[in-house]
């Protein structure tokens, strides 16, 4: 009895701390097998394919995918946006399909519900979450809330898929998906009851005809019962098989299809194919509801961003704010009737008191809402411009692109640790246009009086902006009123589709550097960026011709100066090659090396949960932790086979700080292994080989990322109610810095929410905290709310967030997230006394 329970303690362990994974298409590849990503993938590109041609057909166009080419995300959108200019021509559908691929495979962590994968005949509940789940995207897509949408659907694809691998569908000889199960209004299928015997003992390992004979001559739909440690289920019931408990007891063996070599393996193509139109079913049912437009941004065939202005209107902008809005206008109809047209527009104003927000997908509205601003009134010199760009971070869609104009430094630099997270969290592009640090009218004002109101920015208030864009892969532009419009240009440059970074670095004043970048056979219309003051460079091609700063118009490029940027346009002929340049300047500086084509990556940080049949993994919606081992998952987008040699992390100079190691989860999607997150701000860069012609190449995040000693956790139901007050508790902890931490919670709809503004946190120890939420009662049932946890050390030295997603429901909520250690302490009990 001793060795008996200590095994069930080390199962009870490793089922509950380990998250392991409930039977499942296998999560990686498989023999011939086909995983949950790859099911996916196929039957969104089958069905993105199918739209594009149909939208194609309708406008009297073309449609054509490359002769004897896989149909892939890359083939399909070069096909897409080749028949329609307005299709995205960059990493979008890719994007798409990795983030509704990563909520798919993140079910399998719910291994204790049968619900979520149609185990234990639980049929009328896994229908239940399909259909609800279908409903909630629908209303996110109506809010155009597309990345909730997307995450909606991943999960909701897992369960749907599971169906055709764990029940008896394909066994009952029936050739075309279950159409019921996306149909919440229709009656199930005859399914066994509790007392019905479904299956017999495998003979050996032999279980091709284990289903009862009367099961499948009457149709009677059943499932696997599935179970990590016990071995119970209803007497004559099938199971899951494979690492399964209840499939040691009579009758033994299983029904699942996840693989080749399960105990259905050999029906395994046929689910997955099943399974595979199942998914698109389901897609075209989504596709009638949404309409055309909208459908094509899920899938990421359009853009689904915002452009977003963030604008000072002080009275010190009066001379600037003319130019401001012919430069902002320019901006948006540089992207009208493009791949980068995005799905609606932003502006916040904000002064040295208040802040001010509203949105459109009007472009013709928007535009007169620019042209309408005035700038007046303001008396100190700093501005609340981070609150301002904070707002933007938090409540325009991911991925989007935002533009600040000011004048002024920030009145609130408190908040740029916050800033930073945000940019990490919605990785979005942040560009900032800094007129004239003294305007005409500012220099009589600061000769008259000398106030300290009226003041040019320093070199420190200037670095913070300037900090803020290199996290972001964004530009700092120092221009004067009469050189705003030059910046322009220089900006709607940077709106071409498929635009890549191949290098970006960041230097301290003072800081020569040398710096070599590949340019591969795959890129087109490449330019080199470098922002700094006092600049001397020389540029150098492959075959060794040079050419300096002093040369506007020479062999290698042609040399534009705006403000504070030379921007440097490569001659179209011979950029293949190994390049380099050299840097010397008396005050920091910054470089960027940029181009288009359609390799380029993607990269979320996941964490691995290992256990059951084979690992999973989730993204994380926090910062890893400093010092510690980390994951990361990549994809490599575009057409081109490549061979991977190198994925590192690399600091803001360019220096390599750690180098992963690169493990395939199918396709050209892969799991990098870190053995620890640096300190202080850091990117990601990948270097390998295009296959066909041997030729280096090399691409960089443009986003920057940071590690954290602090851990936020958070205990909470997925749903609230409208108008009701919604509270739950949060743990801070850290290894680190003692002292009060800084607590802010904010929301991506600005609702109210209340968090203590200070937890006293001890180093090696946690403190608790209460968050309350406050939706208006107006707020639609359905409706997905992204909440925001932050936690700052003392003296701004760490800042970590915890992103929380909760939906607003009528009904009260159920328990969702990870266990807590109470509820693993319930269930050991429970099997204690199972076993007594």
């Amino acid at each position: 009895m001793i060795s008996l329970v200590v095994v069930a303690v080390i199962l009870l362990w490793g089922a509950v701390f380990q998250h392991p994974q409930a039977g499942a298409f296998k999560i990686f590849p498989s023999d011939a097998s086909l995983n949950h990503q790859e099911i996916t993938e196929i039957a969104i590109v089958t069905k993105g394919a199918a739209v594009c041609r149909d939208i194609a057909t309708a406008q009297g166009k073309d449609f054509t995918l490359p002769a004897n080419s896989k149909l892939t995300a890359a083939t399909v959108q070069t096909a897409c946006s080749n028949s329609n200019s307005v299709l995205s021509k960059a990493t979008n559908f890719k994007l798409a399909i990795v983030q509704i691929s990563l909520n798919n495979i993140a079910v399998d962590r719910k291994q204790f519900s049968g619900a979520h994968h149609f185990d234990n005949e639980a049929f009328s509940d896994g229908r239940d979450l399909i259909t609800k789940g279908i409903a909630k995207l629908k209303i996110n897509l109506k809010e155009g809330n597309y990345k909730a949408a997307r995450i909606n659907l991943g999960i909701v694809t897992h369960t749907l898929q599971d169906f055709y691998s764990h029940s008896n569908w394909v066994e009952l000889g029936y050739a075309g998906p279950y159409s019921d199960l996306i149909k919440p209004d229709i009656s199930l299928a005859k399914t066994a009851d509790s007392k019905t015997a479904t299956c017999k003992s495998c003979v050996n390992d032999n279980c091709n005809d284990n289903i009862l004979p009367e099961i499948l001559q009457n149709k009677i739909l059943t499932s696997g019962y599935f179970s990590l440690i016990l071995p119970n289920k209803p007497a004559g019931k099938c199971s899951h098989g494979g690492f399964d408990a209840t499939s040691l007891k009579d009758p033994t063996g299983g029904i699942n299809k996840d693989d080749v070599n399960s105990n259905h393996g050999f029906l395994h193509s046929q689910a997955a194919y099943m399974a595979i139109n199942a998914t698109m079913e389901l897609l075209e049912d989504i596709r009638q509801a949404a309409g055309e437009t909208t459908f094509l941004r899920l899938l990421g065939l359009t853009q689904t961003s915002a452009l977003v202005f963030v604008i000072d209107t002080t009275g010190s902008m009066s001379d600037e704010i003319v130019e401001v809005k012919k430069v902002s206008i320019n901006i948006i109809d540089s992207r009208k009737g493009t791949a980068e047209e995005p799905s609606e527009y932003m502006l916040i104003t904000f002064n040295d008191s208040d802040v001010g927000l509203t949105r459109t997908g009007d472009i013709d509205k928007f535009k007169q809402q620019i042209n309408s601003l005035s700038a007046s009134g303001g008396g100190d010199f700093p501005e609340m411009c981070l609150s301002g760009l904070l707002v933007a971070l938090t409540r325009a869609p991911p991925s989007s692109d935002i533009f600040v104009f000011t004048d002024a430094s920030a009145k609130d630099p408190e908040l740029k640790s916050a800033v930073e997270a945000m940019i990490e969290s919605t990785e979005s592009t942040v560009t900032f246009l800094l007129t004239s640090s003294v305007s005409s009218r500012r220099k009589r004002e600061v000769s008259d009086s000398q106030s300290s109101s009226s003041r040019p920015m320093t070199q420190s208030e200037i670095q913070l902006y300037r900090d803020l864009t290199q996290v972001s892969g964004g530009q700092t532009f120092e221009v004067t009123q009469t050189t705003l419009s030059e910046a322009s240009k220089a900006i709607t440059d940077r709106f071409a589709s498929g635009l890549v970074t191949v290098l970006q670095v960041a230097r301290s004043a003072g800081n020569a550097g040398n710096f070599s970048f590949p340019l591969d056979t795959s890129l087109s219309n490449v330019t080199v960026y470098i922002t700094g003051s006092s600049l001397v460079f020389t540029l150098y091609s492959p075959t060794g011709v040079s050419q300096s700063d002093s040369v506007t118009d020479g062999s290698l490029g042609s040399i534009q100066t705006v403000g504070n940027l030379k921007k440097i346009k490569l001659q179209s002929k011979s950029q293949t090659g190994e390049w380099s340049i050299s840097i010397n300047s008396t005050s920091s500086y910054t470089l960027r090396v940029i181009g288009q084509s359609s390799l380029n990556i993607l990269s979320y940080f996941v964490e691995i949960s290992q256990g059951g049949h084979s690992d999973s993994w989730g993204q994380i919606f926090t910062r890893p932790s400093t010092g510690q081992n980390a994951t990361l998952f990549l994809s490599v987008t575009g057409g081109e086979s490549v061979t991977l040699t190198d994925v590192l992390l690399v600091d803001a100079s360019g220096s390599s700080v750690v180098n992963g190691s690169v493990k395939s989860v199918g396709g050209r999607d892969y799991l990098v292994s870190l053995n620890r997150i640096p300190e202080g701000t850091f990117g990601l860069q990948l270097k390998g080989l295009l296959n066909i012609l041997s030729s280096r190449f090399q691409r960089q995040s443009s986003i920057h990322h940071k590690g954290s000693r602090i851990t936020i956790t958070a205990q909470t139901q997925n749903t609230a109610r409208p108008g009701v007050p919604f509270s739950f508790n949060f743990t801070v902890a850290t290894n680190a810095t003692a002292g009060n931490y800084t607590i802010r919670a904010r929301t991506s709809d600005g609702f109210s929410v209340s968090v203590p503004s200070f937890l006293n946190v001890e180093s090696g120890r946690s403190a608790q905290g209460t968050a309350t939420l406050t939706m208006p009662s107006s707020t639609e049932s359905g409706t997905d709310v992204t909440l925001t946890i932050e936690a700052e050390a003392p003296g701004s030295t760490d800042l970590n967030y915890a992103t929380l997603r909760l939906t607003v429901s009528a009904a009260s909520g159920r328990f969702s997230g990870w266990y807590s250690f109470s509820m693993c302490l319930s269930l050991f009990r429970l099997f204690l006394s199972l076993l007594v």
